[in-house]
């Protein structure tokens, strides 16, 4: 059992983790503990002990005790007590803003649920989830409030949402709310973020909680490049092997809150959502409003073993089962090859090269509809342009499937150019404010995703192509942000509703497209990492992790994204060099070994390369394909950061779920002179079975491997990963179990 209610108390059990919250004296629920688990007890009377504080209100004159300012909450108000950020607000008609939620009722459940209109977490296979809905109540506007929780006991991931239920006959306005809140007893923490921009996804920075509010969160309609929904608590000691950590996640796609406030008490409030600001819901008498998905995750074992086991619980219960733990295909995408200079022919040599290589999957980029020659037309008018497919879609996507490869196609669905087809019949589609100026982003506008009309157009267009043309695969990309959000389909007091409306437009889009369409395979792209959160990764299980193809930068980029995320999501191509992004020039060991760690596909000409590239990449294709149930599926372990030290290191090691293979990279971006002697310490292996490693004639223990080590040679004297120069250099070690007889 993962859950016990007992005399208005509540114990959700894990099986490495307890999380407590009671009825408190006034109704409200309070939070009581939330870490390493926990004996299950009728009462906890040392969580539970309240003092009288000076100079802050009380619930009632009979009871000075309870103090809502000094209490653990679980899901606060504001203006009754508690100064604190709160995790709701609601209007009356009266415009007061005061709201008492008040504990009514609880069920208990075997299983969890999809949402409806949201992505959502699931249990189909029955892995001992259980649900617990908390029925709250105000009184005085019968505002009803549902607080749910789903225990997922074997991956310790606790998912949070709320429901707000409007039972009275008067309309309600709600200004906040928040998906999830948790009160911890103490801000010894360390906050760990993902931020960035463009290029630069999901950069790791690591700072001391501190007295006030600390922050991240996104007002540009899309989760964006420059913070990420994924962030970590932990404890100042804890690193990646060992230590206490907390973990956090929303499922969603559009402008969302982290917050982390520190009280005069050091009491830390953690609230996670959908951004209060640009944010309000009408709630007429009789509806409802669901927030989003928020996942929690408790260890005191590292942040290897939280991202390992938040991983795992995606793979299982987030990802579309169809392609949860499907292998994905190695791809070539034609776009940093051709850009929109294309036609037919080229694309078909391309094709047939990338079929000598060993590459399964051919992916049209931008550029194959209207008239788009360059980034300024067409978006909007997605069928075919005569001049570079004559023929049709179908016809070239005919030859690529004859090669035996499969084909994928590049869309941008939510954008619109004003010089296009699409903007000349329906003008009113853009988003836009009237009388107002609009903002353009890359030579393009945003389409009415709130308008059903909109979406009904897309499905049609979409839906057409990838019936007629046999598609097998979809990139979706999303290339700028919102501006002048306004929507005419809106009344005056809805405005406020439109970006996540706008977001809900998406949604649905996608649910029809994986609903009529199962077999094809999705990947999300938002100019790269801009939308790489958990709401697209319900529709589509691999994203496109950043359009900065640099090696050396996928480094940073693809470390800090594994903290929150799986190697399996993450889309990562080799391209050429010079390298677009930053003028680099890396080896092309270098570019596939970093590839290698997630959905590994090309993104040049390959009827370009050099007879030796070409013999190189189908190397590193076949070494993929012989390891890609453990690359993208491995149990993934952070060994060197290239965020901290002066190495100028990096490092991880994949291990299979056996513990009888693994494939450890270490790169060097810049070499040292007259270097130390270099130790590299592995985890994850069995430490009593011995193992073959690369270059290594003498089988080694798994202990060994851990506790001592493998010894890295200096770059000078080795021709290991070494091309032009010992500089952005990479080394691939394959381990294997000895089989015993």
């Amino acid at each position: 059992m993962a859950i016990y209610s007992q005399q208005g108390q509540f114990h959700l059990q894990t099986d490495h983790s307890s999380y407590l919250f009671h009825v408190m004296p006034n109704g409200e629920l309070g939070q009581l503990y939330y870490g390493p688990r926990i004996h299950n007890r009728t009462t906890y009377p040392e969580l539970t002990h309240r003092e009288i504080h000076g100079a802050m209100p009380a619930w009632r004159l009979d009871a000075p005790d309870v103090q809502p300012e000094a209490l653990k909450q679980e899901y606060a108000s504001f203006g009754k007590g508690d100064f604190r950020e709160p995790a709701y607000q609601v209007t009356a008609p009266d415009g007061s803003r005061i709201s008492e939620l008040q504990y009514q009722s609880n069920q208990i459940s075997a299983g969890k649920q999809r949402l409806v209109d949201l992505p959502a977490t699931f249990d189909d296979d029955d892995d001992g989830a259980q649900t617990l809905n908390v029925t709250l109540k105000d009184m005085v506007t019968h505002l009803v409030v549902r607080l749910n929780y789903t225990v997922f006991p074997h991956q310790d991931v606790i998912v949070r949402s709320t429901t707000f239920d409007n039972q009275g006959a008067a309309h309600l306005t709600l200004n906040r709310a928040l998906s999830s809140q948790l009160d911890l007893p103490d801000a010894n923490y360390q906050l760990l973020q993902f931020s960035g921009s463009w290029a630069r996804e999901r950069q790791l920075k690591r700072t001391p909680l501190r007295p006030g509010s600390q922050s991240i969160g996104s007002l540009r309609g899309a989760s964006s490049h420059q913070e990420n929904p994924g962030f970590i608590l932990a404890r100042p000691q804890t690193n990646e092997d060992q230590g206490a950590a907390y973990g956090f996640n929303l499922v969603y796609s559009g402008n969302f809150l982290d917050q982390i406030e520190v009280d005069q008490f050091d009491t830390t409030r953690i609230l996670v959502g959908i951004n209060p600001e640009e944010f309000g819901w009408q709630l007429a008498p009789g509806q409802c409003f669901q927030t989003p998905e928020a996942i929690l995750s408790y260890t005191d074992r590292g942040l290897n073993q939280l991202s390992q086991q938040m991983g795992r619980f995606y793979q299982q219960h987030l990802v579309n089962p169809r392609f949860a733990k499907q292998p994905r295909p190695i791809l070539l995408n034609n776009w940093e090859g051709t850009y929109f200079d294309f036609d037919e022919t080229k694309l078909v040599a391309m094709a047939q090269q990338a079929k000598a290589l060993g590459i399964e999957l051919f992916v049209l980029d931008d550029g194959w509809f209207g008239h788009r020659n360059d980034d300024t037309t067409s978006l909007g008018d997605w069928d075919v342009n005569p001049q570079k497919l004559p023929q049709g879609m179908a016809h070239l996507v005919q030859q690529v499937h004859q090669l035996g490869l499969q084909f994928g196609l590049w869309y941008e669905p939510e954008m619109i150019s004003l010089a296009s087809d699409l903007y000349r019949n329906h003008p009113e589609w853009v988003v836009r404010t009237p009388k107002r100026q609009m903002t353009p982003g890359r030579n393009q506008f945003v389409l009415d995703m709130t308008n059903p009309a909109v979406v009904d157009f897309l499905y049609q267009k979409m839906s057409t192509m990838i019936k007629d043309a046999h598609l097998d695969y979809i990139k979706w990309d999303m290339n700028r942000n919102i501006t002048e959000a306004y929507s005419p389909t809106l009344r005056a007091d809805q405005q406020l509703e439109f970006n996540h409306r706008y977001i809900l437009g998406v949604y649905r889009l996608y649910a029809r497209l994986t609903s009529a369409f199962p077999q094809v395979l999705f990947e999300s792209c938002a100019s790269g990492g801009g939308r790489f959160d958990l709401g697209m990764m319900y529709y589509a299980p691999q994203a496109w992790t950043s359009d900065d193809t640099d090696a050396i930068e996928r480094l940073k980029i693809q470390f800090g994204t594994s903290y929150a995320y799986p190697q399996a999501m993450m889309g990562a191509h080799v391209s050429a060099v010079p390298n677009d992004q930053t003028g680099r020039i890396t080896p092309l060991e270098t570019r596939g070994a970093v590839a290698f760690f997630g959905d590994l596909g090309y993104e040049l000409d390959v009827t370009r390369c050099s007879d030796a590239e070409k013999a190189q990449i189908k190397r590193q294709v076949a070494f993929y394909k012989q390891h890609r149930q453990l690359l993208q599926f491995g149990t993934l372990y952070r060994l060197d950061s290239p965020f901290t030290g002066d190495r100028n290191v990096g490092s991880w090691l994949v291990v299979s779920v056996d513990q009888r293979h693994a494939i450890v990279a270490r790169y060097q971006l810049l070499n040292r002179p007259n270097p130390g002697y270099t130790q590299l310490r592995l985890w994850g292996l069995l430490p009593d079975q011995r193992y073959t490693v690369s270059g290594r004639k003498q089988a080694l223990y798994g202990d060994e491997l851990m506790h001592a080590g493998v010894f890295i040679p200096s770059l000078l004297h080795t021709t290991m990963g070494v091309e032009a120069s010992a500089d952005f250099s990479a080394q691939i070690l394959v381990i294997d179990a000895v089989s015993e007889h």
